[in-house]
Protein backbone atom coordinates (compact mmCIF):
# COMPACT_ATOMS: atom_id res chain seq x y z
CA UNK A 1 0.00 0.00 0.00
CA UNK A 2 2.96 2.31 0.70
CA UNK A 3 4.04 2.00 -2.94
CA UNK A 4 0.49 2.65 -4.10
CA UNK A 5 0.21 5.86 -2.09
CA UNK A 6 3.68 7.03 -3.09
CA UNK A 7 2.86 6.55 -6.74
CA UNK A 8 -0.31 8.58 -6.55
CA UNK A 9 1.54 11.65 -5.28
CA UNK A 10 2.01 12.82 -8.86
CA UNK A 11 -1.40 14.45 -8.72
CA UNK A 12 -0.17 16.57 -5.84
CA UNK A 13 3.34 17.29 -7.05
CA UNK A 14 2.71 17.87 -10.74
CA UNK A 15 0.87 21.12 -11.29
CA UNK A 16 1.58 21.92 -14.88
CA UNK A 17 1.82 25.68 -14.87
CA UNK A 18 1.93 26.02 -18.61
CA UNK A 19 1.74 29.81 -18.58
CA UNK A 20 5.18 29.97 -17.01
CA UNK A 21 6.70 27.00 -18.79
CA UNK A 22 9.70 27.60 -21.02
CA UNK A 23 9.06 27.74 -24.72
CA UNK A 24 11.63 25.14 -25.81
CA UNK A 25 10.71 21.49 -25.29
CA UNK A 26 13.00 19.52 -23.00
CA UNK A 27 14.11 17.10 -25.70
CA UNK A 28 15.71 20.00 -27.61
CA UNK A 29 17.96 20.80 -24.67
CA UNK A 30 21.47 19.36 -24.64
CA UNK A 31 21.88 19.40 -28.41
CA UNK A 32 25.26 20.33 -29.85
CA UNK A 33 25.23 24.11 -30.48
CA UNK A 34 26.90 23.58 -33.82
CA UNK A 35 24.20 21.22 -35.08
CA UNK A 36 21.14 21.99 -37.17
CA UNK A 37 17.79 20.57 -36.08
CA UNK A 38 14.38 20.20 -37.70
CA UNK A 39 11.79 21.90 -35.52
CA UNK A 40 8.15 22.90 -35.42
CA UNK A 41 7.62 26.47 -34.23
CA UNK A 42 4.17 27.32 -32.91
CA UNK A 43 3.22 31.00 -32.86
CA UNK A 44 0.49 32.95 -31.12
CA UNK A 45 -1.00 33.61 -34.54
CA UNK A 46 -0.71 32.11 -38.01
CA UNK A 47 2.87 33.02 -38.99
CA UNK A 48 3.46 35.66 -41.64
CA UNK A 49 6.39 36.48 -43.90
CA UNK A 50 7.72 38.63 -41.08
CA UNK A 51 7.99 35.61 -38.80
CA UNK A 52 9.61 33.53 -41.51
CA UNK A 53 12.18 36.28 -42.12
CA UNK A 54 13.16 36.24 -38.43
CA UNK A 55 13.91 32.54 -38.70
CA UNK A 56 15.93 33.01 -41.88
CA UNK A 57 17.87 35.87 -40.26
CA UNK A 58 18.96 33.39 -37.59
CA UNK A 59 20.26 30.92 -40.17
CA UNK A 60 17.05 28.92 -40.44
CA UNK A 61 15.26 27.47 -43.46
CA UNK A 62 11.50 27.24 -43.90
CA UNK A 63 10.34 23.72 -44.82
CA UNK A 64 6.55 23.69 -44.57
CA UNK A 65 3.59 25.77 -43.52
CA UNK A 66 1.58 24.32 -40.64
CA UNK A 67 -1.20 26.87 -40.37
CA UNK A 68 -3.44 24.29 -38.68
CA UNK A 69 -1.35 24.65 -35.51
CA UNK A 70 -0.37 28.29 -36.17
CA UNK A 71 3.13 27.17 -36.96
CA UNK A 72 5.72 26.10 -39.44
CA UNK A 73 8.41 23.47 -39.92
CA UNK A 74 11.96 24.80 -40.05
CA UNK A 75 15.58 23.67 -40.17
CA UNK A 76 17.42 25.78 -37.63
CA UNK A 77 20.84 26.01 -35.92
CA UNK A 78 20.65 24.83 -32.31
CA UNK A 79 22.40 27.97 -31.09
CA UNK A 80 19.55 30.07 -32.55
CA UNK A 81 16.80 28.40 -30.50
CA UNK A 82 17.02 30.64 -27.44
CA UNK A 83 16.88 33.82 -29.48
CA UNK A 84 13.90 32.55 -31.41
CA UNK A 85 12.12 31.52 -28.20
CA UNK A 86 12.61 35.03 -26.84
CA UNK A 87 10.36 36.37 -29.61
CA UNK A 88 7.03 37.24 -27.91
CA UNK A 89 5.18 35.92 -30.97
CA UNK A 90 6.62 32.42 -30.46
CA UNK A 91 4.47 30.11 -28.32
CA UNK A 92 6.43 26.83 -28.27
CA UNK A 93 9.24 25.03 -30.12
CA UNK A 94 9.49 21.26 -30.49
CA UNK A 95 11.58 18.90 -32.62
CA UNK A 96 9.91 17.64 -35.78
CA UNK A 97 9.70 14.26 -34.06
CA UNK A 98 9.52 10.84 -35.63
CA UNK A 99 6.21 8.97 -35.58
CA UNK A 100 5.65 5.33 -36.48
CA UNK A 101 2.69 3.33 -37.62
CA UNK A 102 1.38 1.74 -34.52
CA UNK A 103 -11.25 -10.11 -39.12
CA UNK A 104 -12.96 -13.43 -39.55
CA UNK A 105 -13.46 -13.63 -35.78
CA UNK A 106 -13.12 -9.95 -34.95
CA UNK A 107 -16.12 -8.96 -37.10
CA UNK A 108 -18.75 -10.90 -35.14
CA UNK A 109 -16.96 -10.22 -31.85
CA UNK A 110 -17.73 -6.50 -32.21
CA UNK A 111 -21.12 -6.97 -33.91
CA UNK A 112 -20.14 -5.83 -37.41
CA UNK A 113 -21.93 -8.78 -38.99
CA UNK A 114 -25.16 -7.70 -37.30
CA UNK A 115 -24.70 -4.18 -38.64
CA UNK A 116 -24.36 -5.48 -42.20
CA UNK A 117 -27.48 -7.61 -41.82
CA UNK A 118 -29.40 -4.35 -41.29
CA UNK A 119 -27.79 -2.76 -44.34
CA UNK A 120 -25.22 -0.54 -42.61
CA UNK A 121 -22.00 -0.65 -44.63
CA UNK A 122 -20.59 2.87 -44.27
CA UNK A 123 -21.71 3.84 -47.78
CA UNK A 124 -21.15 7.51 -48.52
CA UNK A 125 -18.82 8.11 -45.59
CA UNK A 126 -15.20 9.13 -46.18
CA UNK A 127 -12.47 7.79 -43.91
CA UNK A 128 -9.01 9.36 -44.12
CA UNK A 129 -6.26 6.81 -43.51
CA UNK A 130 -3.11 8.68 -42.46
CA UNK A 131 -0.50 5.95 -42.64
CA UNK A 132 2.08 4.36 -44.96
CA UNK A 133 -0.20 4.62 -47.99
CA UNK A 134 -2.97 2.51 -49.49
CA UNK A 135 -2.02 0.44 -52.52
CA UNK A 136 -3.92 1.50 -55.63
CA UNK A 137 -5.25 -1.88 -56.70
CA UNK A 138 -8.75 -3.26 -56.72
CA UNK A 139 -8.56 -6.48 -54.75
CA UNK A 140 -10.55 -6.28 -51.55
CA UNK A 141 -10.54 -2.49 -51.82
CA UNK A 142 -12.45 -2.51 -55.09
CA UNK A 143 -16.04 -1.35 -55.22
CA UNK A 144 -18.60 -3.86 -54.01
CA UNK A 145 -20.44 -3.74 -57.33
CA UNK A 146 -19.01 -2.77 -60.69
CA UNK A 147 -15.43 -1.73 -61.35
CA UNK A 148 -13.34 0.92 -59.69
CA UNK A 149 -11.58 1.56 -56.44
CA UNK A 150 -12.77 2.07 -52.90
CA UNK A 151 -9.87 4.52 -52.42
CA UNK A 152 -11.05 7.77 -53.97
CA UNK A 153 -8.06 10.02 -53.25
CA UNK A 154 -4.31 9.50 -52.89
CA UNK A 155 -1.67 11.97 -51.73
CA UNK A 156 1.79 11.49 -50.30
CA UNK A 157 3.62 13.76 -47.89
CA UNK A 158 6.78 11.63 -47.99
CA UNK A 159 9.41 13.15 -50.31
CA UNK A 160 10.45 10.95 -53.21
CA UNK A 161 7.46 8.62 -53.02
CA UNK A 162 4.44 8.05 -55.21
CA UNK A 163 0.81 8.51 -54.21
CA UNK A 164 -1.20 5.30 -54.37
CA UNK A 165 1.70 3.15 -53.22
CA UNK A 166 2.36 1.39 -49.91
CA UNK A 167 5.99 0.36 -49.61
CA UNK A 168 5.51 -0.73 -46.00
CA UNK A 169 2.26 -2.83 -46.11
CA UNK A 170 0.86 -1.27 -42.92
CA UNK A 171 -1.52 1.32 -44.40
CA UNK A 172 -3.13 -1.11 -46.84
CA UNK A 173 -3.67 -3.60 -44.01
CA UNK A 174 -5.33 -0.85 -41.91
CA UNK A 175 -7.53 0.22 -44.84
CA UNK A 176 -8.60 -3.41 -45.32
CA UNK A 177 -9.75 -3.65 -41.70
CA UNK A 178 -11.91 -0.60 -42.29
CA UNK A 179 -13.18 -1.23 -45.81
CA UNK A 180 -12.13 -4.61 -47.21
CA UNK A 181 -14.97 -6.26 -49.15
CA UNK A 182 -13.63 -9.86 -48.92
CA UNK A 183 -13.41 -10.22 -52.71
CA UNK A 184 -10.70 -12.86 -52.32
CA UNK A 185 -12.42 -14.76 -49.52
CA UNK A 186 -16.10 -14.81 -50.52
CA UNK A 187 -17.99 -17.70 -52.08
CA UNK A 188 -18.72 -21.37 -51.55
CA UNK A 189 -15.10 -22.43 -51.69
CA UNK A 190 -14.15 -20.31 -48.67
CA UNK A 191 -14.49 -21.42 -45.07
CA UNK A 192 -13.36 -18.05 -43.68
CA UNK A 193 -14.16 -14.53 -44.85
CA UNK A 194 -11.94 -11.51 -44.23
CA UNK A 195 -14.30 -8.57 -44.51
CA UNK A 196 -13.76 -5.03 -43.24
CA UNK A 197 -16.03 -3.38 -40.69
CA UNK A 198 -17.54 -0.88 -43.17
CA UNK A 199 -16.96 -2.35 -46.66
CA UNK A 200 -18.57 0.48 -48.62
CA UNK A 201 -16.84 3.52 -47.15
CA UNK A 202 -14.62 5.68 -49.32
CA UNK A 203 -10.96 5.67 -48.33
CA UNK A 204 -8.90 8.87 -48.56
CA UNK A 205 -5.24 7.85 -48.60
CA UNK A 206 -2.87 10.40 -47.03
CA UNK A 207 0.61 8.90 -46.84
CA UNK A 208 2.98 10.10 -44.09
CA UNK A 209 5.11 7.00 -43.32
CA UNK A 210 8.01 5.76 -45.43
CA UNK A 211 9.03 2.26 -46.49
CA UNK A 212 10.15 1.44 -42.96
CA UNK A 213 7.06 2.87 -41.27
CA UNK A 214 8.71 6.11 -40.10
CA UNK A 215 7.37 9.64 -40.47
CA UNK A 216 7.46 13.03 -38.78
CA UNK A 217 5.12 15.27 -36.82
CA UNK A 218 5.05 17.83 -39.62
CA UNK A 219 3.89 15.26 -42.18
CA UNK A 220 1.09 14.10 -39.90
CA UNK A 221 -0.01 17.68 -39.26
CA UNK A 222 0.02 18.43 -43.00
CA UNK A 223 -2.07 15.32 -43.70
CA UNK A 224 -4.62 16.22 -41.01
CA UNK A 225 -4.83 19.70 -42.50
CA UNK A 226 -5.48 18.18 -45.94
CA UNK A 227 -8.22 15.93 -44.52
CA UNK A 228 -9.96 19.00 -43.11
CA UNK A 229 -9.63 20.79 -46.46
CA UNK A 230 -11.10 17.79 -48.30
CA UNK A 231 -13.85 17.15 -45.74
CA UNK A 232 -16.74 18.51 -47.78
CA UNK A 233 -15.47 17.14 -51.10
CA UNK A 234 -15.28 13.50 -49.96
CA UNK A 235 -17.54 13.70 -46.90
CA UNK A 236 -14.60 12.88 -44.64
CA UNK A 237 -16.13 12.16 -41.25
CA UNK A 238 -13.39 9.97 -39.76
CA UNK A 239 -9.58 10.10 -39.55
CA UNK A 240 -7.69 6.93 -38.61
CA UNK A 241 -4.26 7.37 -37.02
CA UNK A 242 -2.64 3.98 -36.46
CA UNK A 243 0.63 5.68 -35.56
CA UNK A 244 2.21 7.60 -32.73
CA UNK A 245 5.27 8.41 -30.65
CA UNK A 246 6.15 8.99 -26.97
CA UNK A 247 4.71 11.90 -25.00
CA UNK A 248 7.16 14.75 -24.38
CA UNK A 249 4.88 17.54 -23.16
CA UNK A 250 1.24 18.17 -22.27
CA UNK A 251 -1.30 17.62 -25.02
CA UNK A 252 -2.00 21.35 -24.67
CA UNK A 253 1.39 22.07 -26.25
CA UNK A 254 1.95 19.00 -28.45
CA UNK A 255 1.56 20.13 -32.11
CA UNK A 256 0.18 16.77 -33.30
CA UNK A 257 -2.43 16.77 -30.53
CA UNK A 258 -3.41 20.32 -31.46
CA UNK A 259 -3.85 19.25 -35.09
CA UNK A 260 -6.00 16.28 -34.06
CA UNK A 261 -8.16 18.59 -31.95
CA UNK A 262 -8.55 20.96 -34.89
CA UNK A 263 -9.92 18.09 -36.99
CA UNK A 264 -12.27 17.09 -34.17
CA UNK A 265 -13.59 20.63 -33.86
CA UNK A 266 -14.05 20.71 -37.66
CA UNK A 267 -16.52 17.82 -37.30
CA UNK A 268 -14.22 14.85 -38.00
CA UNK A 269 -14.02 11.89 -35.61
CA UNK A 270 -10.34 11.17 -34.89
CA UNK A 271 -9.47 7.58 -33.91
CA UNK A 272 -5.96 6.85 -32.61
CA UNK A 273 -4.06 3.69 -31.65
CA UNK A 274 -3.13 3.64 -27.96
CA UNK A 275 0.34 2.19 -28.58
CA UNK A 276 1.86 -1.16 -27.70
CA UNK A 277 3.90 -0.47 -24.59
CA UNK A 278 1.70 -2.37 -22.14
CA UNK A 279 4.58 -4.71 -21.29
CA UNK A 280 7.03 -1.86 -20.82
CA UNK A 281 8.25 -1.98 -17.24
CA UNK A 282 11.36 0.11 -17.77
CA UNK A 283 10.05 2.64 -15.21
CA UNK A 284 8.59 0.01 -12.87
CA UNK A 285 5.03 0.93 -13.88
CA UNK A 286 3.96 -2.43 -15.36
CA UNK A 287 3.01 -0.67 -18.58
CA UNK A 288 0.90 2.08 -17.02
CA UNK A 289 1.32 5.68 -18.26
CA UNK A 290 2.48 4.46 -21.69
CA UNK A 291 -0.24 5.85 -23.98
CA UNK A 292 1.44 7.51 -26.96
CA UNK A 293 0.79 10.82 -28.68
CA UNK A 294 -1.65 11.85 -30.10
CA UNK A 295 -3.65 9.16 -28.26
CA UNK A 296 -3.06 11.16 -25.07
CA UNK A 297 -5.36 13.92 -26.28
CA UNK A 298 -8.69 13.96 -24.38
CA UNK A 299 -10.75 14.74 -27.48
CA UNK A 300 -9.77 11.82 -29.70
CA UNK A 301 -10.98 8.21 -29.38
CA UNK A 302 -7.99 6.20 -28.19
CA UNK A 303 -8.18 2.45 -28.79
CA UNK A 304 -6.49 -0.45 -27.01
CA UNK A 305 -6.21 -4.02 -28.30
CA UNK A 306 -8.07 -7.19 -27.33
CA UNK A 307 -7.46 -10.80 -28.42
CA UNK A 308 -10.50 -12.41 -30.08
CA UNK A 309 -9.16 -15.85 -29.08
CA UNK A 310 -10.07 -17.31 -32.48
CA UNK A 311 -13.81 -17.42 -31.75
CA UNK A 312 -16.80 -15.37 -32.91
CA UNK A 313 -18.01 -14.79 -29.35
CA UNK A 314 -16.62 -11.94 -27.28
CA UNK A 315 -17.28 -13.87 -24.06
CA UNK A 316 -13.83 -15.49 -24.07
CA UNK A 317 -11.89 -12.48 -25.40
CA UNK A 318 -8.96 -11.25 -23.34
CA UNK A 319 -6.78 -8.16 -23.13
CA UNK A 320 -3.61 -8.10 -25.24
CA UNK A 321 -0.85 -7.59 -22.69
CA UNK A 322 1.08 -5.31 -25.05
CA UNK A 323 -1.75 -2.74 -25.29
CA UNK A 324 -0.66 0.57 -23.77
CA UNK A 325 -2.33 1.76 -20.60
CA UNK A 326 -3.16 5.08 -18.98
CA UNK A 327 -3.26 7.43 -17.28
CA UNK A 328 -1.55 9.67 -19.79
CA UNK A 329 1.88 10.95 -18.95
CA UNK A 330 1.91 14.49 -17.51
CA UNK A 331 -1.82 15.23 -17.91
CA UNK A 332 -3.31 12.13 -16.17
CA UNK A 333 -6.13 11.72 -18.71
CA UNK A 334 -8.05 8.44 -18.42
CA UNK A 335 -7.13 6.45 -21.53
CA UNK A 336 -7.72 4.34 -23.59
CA UNK A 337 -11.37 5.16 -24.31
CA UNK A 338 -12.27 1.79 -25.84
CA UNK A 339 -10.76 -1.57 -26.66
CA UNK A 340 -11.32 -3.60 -29.84
CA UNK A 341 -9.82 -6.70 -31.49
CA UNK A 342 -6.23 -6.07 -32.57
CA UNK A 343 -4.36 -9.35 -32.19
CA UNK A 344 -3.50 -11.49 -35.22
CA UNK A 345 -5.89 -9.67 -37.51
CA UNK A 346 -6.02 -10.92 -41.10
CA UNK A 347 -6.39 -8.17 -43.68
CA UNK A 348 -5.25 -7.21 -47.16
CA UNK A 349 -1.70 -8.12 -48.10
CA UNK A 350 0.33 -5.60 -50.01
CA UNK A 351 3.83 -6.50 -51.13
CA UNK A 352 5.70 -3.99 -49.01
CA UNK A 353 8.50 -4.12 -46.45
CA UNK A 354 6.56 -6.00 -43.75
CA UNK A 355 5.37 -8.72 -46.09
CA UNK A 356 8.83 -9.13 -47.60
CA UNK A 357 10.56 -9.37 -44.24
CA UNK A 358 7.95 -11.43 -42.38
CA UNK A 359 6.67 -14.05 -44.85
CA UNK A 360 5.60 -16.31 -41.96
CA UNK A 361 2.71 -13.89 -41.39
CA UNK A 362 1.18 -14.58 -44.79
CA UNK A 363 -2.19 -16.23 -44.31
CA UNK A 364 -1.95 -19.56 -46.16
CA UNK A 365 -4.82 -20.20 -48.59
CA UNK A 366 -5.51 -23.48 -46.79
CA UNK A 367 -6.52 -21.42 -43.74
CA UNK A 368 -9.50 -19.85 -45.51
CA UNK A 369 -10.18 -22.26 -48.42
CA UNK A 370 -12.37 -25.33 -48.07
CA UNK A 371 -10.76 -28.71 -48.67
CA UNK A 372 -10.26 -29.55 -52.32
CA UNK A 373 -9.81 -25.96 -53.47
CA UNK A 374 -6.58 -24.24 -54.39
CA UNK A 375 -5.59 -20.68 -55.08
CA UNK A 376 -2.49 -19.05 -56.49
CA UNK A 377 -0.68 -16.63 -54.25
CA UNK A 378 -1.48 -15.24 -50.83
CA UNK A 379 -3.96 -12.41 -50.51
CA UNK A 380 -3.98 -11.80 -46.75
CA UNK A 381 -1.51 -11.03 -44.01
CA UNK A 382 -1.66 -11.23 -40.20
CA UNK A 383 -0.65 -8.24 -38.08
CA UNK A 384 -1.15 -7.48 -34.39
CA UNK A 385 -1.27 -4.31 -32.36
CA UNK A 386 -3.39 -1.35 -31.39
CA UNK A 387 -2.79 -0.20 -34.98
CA UNK A 388 -5.19 -2.97 -35.95
CA UNK A 389 -7.70 -2.17 -33.19
CA UNK A 390 -8.05 1.52 -34.15
CA UNK A 391 -9.50 0.86 -37.64
CA UNK A 392 -12.12 -1.41 -36.04
CA UNK A 393 -13.41 1.68 -34.26
CA UNK A 394 -12.99 3.88 -37.35
CA UNK A 395 -15.15 1.44 -39.30
CA UNK A 396 -17.72 1.44 -36.49
CA UNK A 397 -17.79 5.24 -36.53
CA UNK A 398 -18.53 5.18 -40.27
CA UNK A 399 -21.47 2.82 -39.72
CA UNK A 400 -22.97 5.08 -37.05
CA UNK A 401 -22.51 8.14 -39.26
CA UNK A 402 -24.22 6.41 -42.18
CA UNK A 403 -27.19 5.66 -39.92
CA UNK A 404 -27.23 9.07 -38.22
CA UNK A 405 -25.27 11.62 -40.30
CA UNK A 406 -26.03 14.44 -37.86
CA UNK A 407 -23.94 12.92 -35.06
CA UNK A 408 -21.17 15.19 -33.83
CA UNK A 409 -17.78 13.68 -32.95
CA UNK A 410 -18.60 14.15 -29.26
CA UNK A 411 -21.98 12.45 -29.55
CA UNK A 412 -20.46 9.55 -31.46
CA UNK A 413 -17.64 9.08 -28.97
CA UNK A 414 -20.04 9.12 -26.04
CA UNK A 415 -22.37 6.64 -27.72
CA UNK A 416 -19.57 4.20 -28.50
CA UNK A 417 -18.27 4.40 -24.94
CA UNK A 418 -21.65 4.16 -23.25
CA UNK A 419 -22.72 1.12 -25.27
CA UNK A 420 -19.35 -0.64 -25.00
CA UNK A 421 -19.52 -4.06 -23.35
CA UNK A 422 -18.31 -3.92 -19.76
CA UNK A 423 -18.29 -7.66 -19.06
CA UNK A 424 -14.66 -8.45 -18.27
CA UNK A 425 -12.80 -10.78 -15.97
CA UNK A 426 -10.91 -9.17 -13.09
CA UNK A 427 -7.51 -10.24 -14.41
CA UNK A 428 -5.95 -12.40 -17.10
CA UNK A 429 -2.45 -13.76 -17.61
CA UNK A 430 -0.44 -14.09 -20.82
CA UNK A 431 2.86 -15.92 -21.11
CA UNK A 432 5.10 -14.72 -23.93
CA UNK A 433 8.59 -16.11 -24.51
CA UNK A 434 8.62 -17.42 -20.96
CA UNK A 435 7.65 -14.05 -19.47
CA UNK A 436 4.32 -13.75 -17.62
CA UNK A 437 2.20 -10.60 -17.93
CA UNK A 438 -0.91 -9.92 -15.84
CA UNK A 439 -3.61 -7.61 -17.20
CA UNK A 440 -5.95 -5.84 -14.75
CA UNK A 441 -9.29 -4.90 -16.31
CA UNK A 442 -9.38 -1.38 -14.92
CA UNK A 443 -10.28 1.97 -16.47
CA UNK A 444 -6.67 2.59 -17.50
CA UNK A 445 -6.52 -0.71 -19.36
CA UNK A 446 -9.95 -1.21 -21.00
CA UNK A 447 -11.34 2.32 -20.83
CA UNK A 448 -15.13 2.36 -21.05
CA UNK A 449 -15.22 -1.19 -22.44
CA UNK A 450 -15.19 -3.41 -25.51
CA UNK A 451 -16.50 -2.04 -28.81
CA UNK A 452 -20.08 -3.23 -29.44
CA UNK A 453 -21.25 -1.96 -32.83
CA UNK A 454 -24.71 -3.53 -32.66
CA UNK A 455 -25.43 -1.91 -29.30
CA UNK A 456 -24.18 1.47 -30.56
CA UNK A 457 -26.40 1.27 -33.66
CA UNK A 458 -29.40 0.41 -31.49
CA UNK A 459 -28.81 3.41 -29.26
CA UNK A 460 -30.44 6.76 -29.91
CA UNK A 461 -28.73 8.65 -27.09
CA UNK A 462 -27.65 12.17 -27.95
CA UNK A 463 -25.33 13.71 -25.40
CA UNK A 464 -25.13 17.44 -24.88
CA UNK A 465 -21.68 18.91 -24.44
CA UNK A 466 -18.13 17.76 -24.93
CA UNK A 467 -16.98 14.15 -24.68
CA UNK A 468 -13.40 14.83 -23.64
CA UNK A 469 -11.91 11.94 -21.70
CA UNK A 470 -11.93 12.62 -17.96
CA UNK A 471 -9.05 13.50 -15.69
CA UNK A 472 -7.92 11.13 -12.94
CA UNK A 473 -7.65 13.11 -9.71
CA UNK A 474 -6.16 11.80 -6.47
CA UNK A 475 -7.65 12.98 -3.16
CA UNK A 476 -4.95 12.73 -0.46
CA UNK A 477 -7.53 12.97 2.34
CA UNK A 478 -9.73 10.05 1.28
CA UNK A 479 -6.81 8.39 -0.52
CA UNK A 480 -9.09 7.68 -3.45
CA UNK A 481 -9.02 8.56 -7.11
CA UNK A 482 -12.02 10.05 -8.84
CA UNK A 483 -12.86 10.94 -12.42
CA UNK A 484 -13.09 14.66 -13.01
CA UNK A 485 -15.30 15.32 -16.02
CA UNK A 486 -14.90 19.09 -15.81
CA UNK A 487 -17.42 20.76 -18.10
CA UNK A 488 -17.93 17.60 -20.15
CA UNK A 489 -21.62 17.35 -19.35
CA UNK A 490 -22.11 14.70 -22.00
CA UNK A 491 -20.94 12.00 -19.60
CA UNK A 492 -23.77 12.31 -17.11
CA UNK A 493 -23.67 10.34 -13.86
CA UNK A 494 -21.06 7.66 -14.57
CA UNK A 495 -23.21 6.21 -17.38
CA UNK A 496 -20.20 5.74 -19.60
CA UNK A 497 -18.36 3.72 -17.01
CA UNK A 498 -21.12 1.19 -16.38
CA UNK A 499 -23.62 0.62 -13.59
CA UNK A 500 -21.25 1.42 -10.76
CA UNK A 501 -20.63 -2.18 -9.77
CA UNK A 502 -17.00 -1.98 -10.85
CA UNK A 503 -16.15 1.68 -10.54
CA UNK A 504 -18.33 2.63 -7.56
CA UNK A 505 -19.84 6.10 -7.28
CA UNK A 506 -17.45 7.74 -9.65
CA UNK A 507 -14.39 6.36 -7.85
CA UNK A 508 -12.04 4.36 -9.99
CA UNK A 509 -10.35 2.43 -7.24
CA UNK A 510 -12.47 2.75 -4.09
CA UNK A 511 -10.22 1.66 -1.23
CA UNK A 512 -7.66 0.03 -3.48
CA UNK A 513 -9.53 -3.26 -3.81
CA UNK A 514 -8.99 -3.39 -7.54
CA UNK A 515 -5.34 -2.50 -7.23
CA UNK A 516 -4.66 -4.81 -4.29
CA UNK A 517 -1.51 -3.86 -2.41
CA UNK A 518 -0.15 -1.63 -5.13
CA UNK A 519 2.20 -4.18 -6.64
CA UNK A 520 0.74 -3.54 -10.06
CA UNK A 521 2.40 -0.15 -10.03
CA UNK A 522 5.85 -1.53 -9.41
CA UNK A 523 8.47 0.34 -7.42
CA UNK A 524 8.65 3.54 -9.44
CA UNK A 525 6.36 6.52 -9.56
CA UNK A 526 3.67 6.60 -12.21
CA UNK A 527 2.57 9.99 -10.95
CA UNK A 528 6.03 11.21 -9.93
CA UNK A 529 7.20 14.81 -9.95
CA UNK A 530 9.02 17.05 -12.37
CA UNK A 531 12.04 14.76 -12.28
CA UNK A 532 10.03 11.81 -13.59
CA UNK A 533 8.61 13.57 -16.61
CA UNK A 534 11.62 13.11 -18.84
CA UNK A 535 11.90 10.71 -21.73
CA UNK A 536 14.46 8.43 -20.10
CA UNK A 537 12.55 7.60 -16.91
CA UNK A 538 9.21 6.73 -18.45
CA UNK A 539 10.25 5.45 -21.85
CA UNK A 540 13.48 3.77 -20.85
CA UNK A 541 16.69 4.48 -22.71
CA UNK A 542 15.14 4.57 -26.14
CA UNK A 543 15.43 0.84 -26.65
CA UNK A 544 11.67 0.37 -26.48
CA UNK A 545 10.73 2.95 -29.07
CA UNK A 546 14.12 2.87 -30.70
CA UNK A 547 14.87 4.05 -34.20
CA UNK A 548 13.64 1.12 -36.23
CA UNK A 549 11.54 -1.14 -34.07
CA UNK A 550 7.95 -0.19 -34.40
CA UNK A 551 4.69 1.24 -35.52
CA UNK A 552 3.32 3.35 -32.68
CA UNK A 553 5.62 1.42 -30.41
CA UNK A 554 4.81 -1.91 -32.05
CA UNK A 555 7.99 -3.93 -31.84
CA UNK A 556 8.47 -6.51 -34.56
CA UNK A 557 7.75 -9.31 -32.10
CA UNK A 558 4.39 -7.77 -31.26
CA UNK A 559 3.28 -6.32 -34.58
CA UNK A 560 4.18 -9.42 -36.51
CA UNK A 561 3.65 -12.39 -34.23
CA UNK A 562 0.85 -11.24 -31.96
CA UNK A 563 0.04 -12.99 -28.70
CA UNK A 564 -1.61 -16.30 -27.89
Amino acid sequence: MKTFLRLLTLMLTTSLAFAGQEKISKDLRGKNPGDTVDVIVQYNQVPTDKHEKKVKDRGGKHKAKLDLVRGGAYSLPVDALDALAADPDVAYITPDREVRGSLEFANPAVGADIARSYGWTGAGIGVAVIDSGVDNNEGDLGKTSGSGYRTVYHETFVPGTSAGDDENSHGTHVAGIIAGNAKYSSGTKYKRTFRGIAPEVNIIDLRVLDKYGAGTDSRVIAAISRAIALKNIYNIRVINLSLGRPVFESYKLDPVCLAAEAAWKAGIVVVVAAGNEGRNNSAGTQGYATIGSPGNDPYVITVGAMKDMGTASRNDDLMASYSSKGPTLLDHIVKPDLVAPGNRIASIKDSGWLVTNYPANLVPPSYYLNAGYSEDGNNYFWLSGTSMAAPMVSGAAALLLQKTPSLTPDQLKARLMKTASKAFPTTSVATVAGQTYTSQYDAFTVGAGYLDIAAALNSNDLGAGRAISPLAVYDPVTRKVRLDHGTALIWGETLIWGDGLIWGDGLVWGDGLIWGDGLIWGDSMVWGNSSTQGFSLIWGTGLVWGNSTAFSGESASIAIQGEN
